[in-house]
């Protein structure tokens, strides 16, 4: 505790203060942690933990852990007292007709007023759980009495489904107290103080010297699962991001924001992973090559669906920068796919992005395009010398963007090269997932007035984090005494992942907090809730700096005039309409959780929910798609053989469904028209 708070106060960007506002975080955070949907913790529990609420500034300058000690033990016993009520719940069968709900958001409810309460809050839990599976049980059952050949086949009465369905959720709460009771003194002690590190800002953390190997190992080996970054949320086990020519990537079905709550291992039964911890998750999605694994899986307009995969390596090299050509009214348009901003800074020579798209422009301009699209979606950052490097490739010289550390003067990373490789028309599409480096990017090229920026707002990650080892921050006393890690036979301390620096546009402002505003919106799924870095109370201010001595280009597009054409198109397509319908449905979906443990209001609640998804389907059957092909530099690599032909066809026929490419052509297109200044290279001086 003493070295990590020592880190934080030498290291971090900009430390808290310790006082009661500091307490209170820490204090919820771990609550949060430990029983988000209130189903351990009573009111009687909150008397004895409540009085600590404002005193734990005290008890980490007192070196006192007073409090961790009381609420890990409380812990424990509500552990074991919650395994008994849901062995006891489920011996007695549910019935499905009478008028009750449940309120699912833990932070709409308080805790349980007494033991009789949480009983009561256990068995309306396992009832919804057990009235999921059920419906699910009888949906295949009716699907199979409709089939021509079912004539003699047997099937089950409704008593005995709702028993498969609570042998079902049995099994998933015995999976589930196991992972509770595999919590050791250590696991929980490195909880609380993530939950303090969490408390200065989300990017953070404290690694014990376990995890951080498991981190190093992560970062440097390849593996075999299906490509796709999780991230827990409020114990929700979510999609981050699909990573390019991954397994599920391929697939197609699953997609960023999608909730995990189910893995199977083939056709054996799911295991429920909700409260589970991501790393748990992974280990149980991660398999041998070859080896299928099957997601059930709520979608972010609520529907749910069962997702197979089949376990495949996930290859670095797909991450790397590509491009393709799209055929248009206006002429051929470039795209380039950038999925993070890579650098092999380990060998002389390495890959580095800002090189690779540099080739990738130069491809498209020997095929003659009209304009270029950069996507950024879902790109969560990276190395920050090739943002400047590769910026520079679309603008003559300049600052690209400025770094400040804590109480030092802000730094400004220019371009120092003049002159620029590409000049024409120019947009970058951007999501609430493009992040950190992305946002610097869009940022710097929005500022230059060089490209439209297209999309959603971005993530609003504008900081910077370096892990370091916390044996770093033992004093030289403690060190030839031996009293803590570091010194001579004991066992290493870990490591902190520190924020130390903070970004900010050449304009002055942060991308910290507000991320990127588009010059030109699109519908997205997320565009009515907070997303990104806005949604953590303890995510550093927005602030700004004086801005940067920049020119922007001379003859910039009319934005306004594109920004309209396109409102026009999007209003007329069926498809953003349907999109602009469901991000207002999971915006009421985050407002209102309450579901209902009758049958049929909940079938109709499902049917409702399904009918958005089955819309976006049809209507994607009747979409025109784009035509794409590749450069011919591309083709010879293509097809040498087979794997690399189908990676690349997967990947074709993926962008020709994607609606966002269509319409950022036709703005492409727009900034194209002749009676448009689109001579976007020429910088005042």
């Amino acid at each position: 505790m003493e070295t990590v708070m020592k880190a934080i106060d030498q290291g971090h960007f900009s430390p808290r203060t310790v006082d009661d506002s500091f307490s209170n975080r820490i204090y919820t955070k771990i609550l949060n942690q430990l029983d988000y949907d209130k189903k351990l913790f009573t009111q009687q529990d909150m008397a004895q933990l409540r009085p600590y609420q404002y005193q734990l500034d005290d008890e980490i300058k007192s070196e006192s852990f007073e409090f961790y000690d009381k609420l890990s033990a409380i812990f424990k016993e509500r552990v074991d007292k919650a395994e008994g009520y849901y062995k006891e719940i489920l011996k007695t069968p549910f019935t499905f007709n009478t008028d009750e709900n449940i309120e699912v958001d833990g932070d709409k409810i308080d805790y349980a007023a007494n033991e009789d309460a949480l009983k009561d809050r256990w068995r309306k839990f396992l009832k919804y759980r057990t009235l999921a599976k059920y419906v699910d049980l009888k949906k295949d059952q009716e699907k199979k009495k409709a089939n021509k050949d079912s004539v003699n086949a047997k099937f089950k009465t409704d008593a005995e489904l709702e028993a498969d369905a609570r042998v079902s959720v049995r099994k998933n709460q015995e999976n589930y107290f196991k992972r509770l009771h595999k919590l050791s003194d250590d696991d929980r002690f490195a909880m609380y103080i993530n939950s303090i590190t969490g408390s200065e800002d989300p990017h953070t953390d404290y690694f014990p010297p376990k995890e951080k190997q498991q981190f190093d190992e992560m970062m440097s080996g390849t593996f075999f699962g299906i490509g796709a970054s999780l991230q827990n949320e409020d114990g929700k086990i979510k999609v981050a991001s699909i990573i390019p020519g991954s397994p599920c990537w391929k697939q197609g079905d699953l997609k960023a924001g999608d909730e995990i709550q189910k893995v199977a291992q083939g056709a054996a039964e799911p295991v429920d992973i909700q409260g589970l911890e991501t790393e748990d998750a992974v280990k149980l999605i991660r398999g041998k090559k070859g080896s299928e694994v099957r997601l059930t899986v709520k979608k972010v307009n609520g529907a749910i669906q069962v997702i197979p995969i089949v376990r495949g390596e996930v290859q670095i090299e797909e991450t790397f920068a590509k491009s393709a050509l799209i055929e248009s009214k206006g002429g051929p348009i470039g795209y380039i796919y950038l999925p993070e901003f890579y650098a092999d800074f380990q060998h002389t020579g390495g890959r580095r992005c800002a090189n690779d798209v540099a080739i990738e422009v130069m491809k498209l301009k020997n095929a003659g395009v009209k304009g270029i699209i950069l996507d950024l979606r879902y790109n969560s950052g990276g190395s920050l010398q090739d943002v400047v490097d590769m910026a520079g490739l679309f603008i003559d010289k300049g600052p690209i963007v400025q770094v400040k550390a804590s109480n030092q003067a802000p730094m400004a990373l220019s371009d120092g090269q003049p002159g620029l490789l590409y000049d024409g028309p120019m947009a970058v599409m951007v999501n609430e997932g493009s992040a950190s480096a992305s946002e610097i990017m869009a940022a710097a090229l929005q500022d230059y007035k060089r490209a439209i920026i297209v999309g959603a707002p971005t993530y609003g990650k504008g900081t910077v984090q370096q892990l370091k080892s916390l044996d770093d921050y033992i004093s030289w006393s403690d060190r030839i005494a031996g009293n803590t890690g570091g010194g001579s036979g004991t066992a290493p301390l870990g490591s902190i992942k520190l924020t130390i620096q903070k970004f900010y546009r050449v304009n002055g402002g942060s991308t910290q907090l507000r991320g990127v505003t588009p010059d030109i919106a699109l519908p997205d799924p997320y565009e009515y809730i907070q997303e990104g870095e806005r949604r953590d109370k303890s995510a550093l201010k927005w602030d700004e700096i004086p801005a940067a001595d920049y020119a922007p280009v001379s003859s910039a597009v009319n934005v306004p005039m594109l920004a309209e054409a396109s409102r026009k198109r999007v209003g007329a397509n069926a498809t953003f309409q349907l999109i602009e319908e469901n991000a207002k449905r999971v915006k009421k979906q985050e407002d209102d959780n309450v579901y209902s443990l009758n049958e049929t209001a909940f079938r109709k609640e499902q049917e409702e929910t399904n009918a958005t998804a089955k819309k976006m389907e049809e209507l994607q059957k009747k979409y025109t798609p784009l035509a794409f092909s590749n450069p011919k530099e591309d083709l010879q690599r293509i097809n040498m053989d087979s794997v690399s032909i189908k990676k690349n066809t997967d990947w074709i026929n993926n962008l020709k469904k994607d609606i966002y490419i269509a319409e950022t052509v036709n703005i492409i297109n727009d900034m194209a028209k002749a009676n448009m200044k689109v001579t976007m290279g020429e910088m005042k001086r």
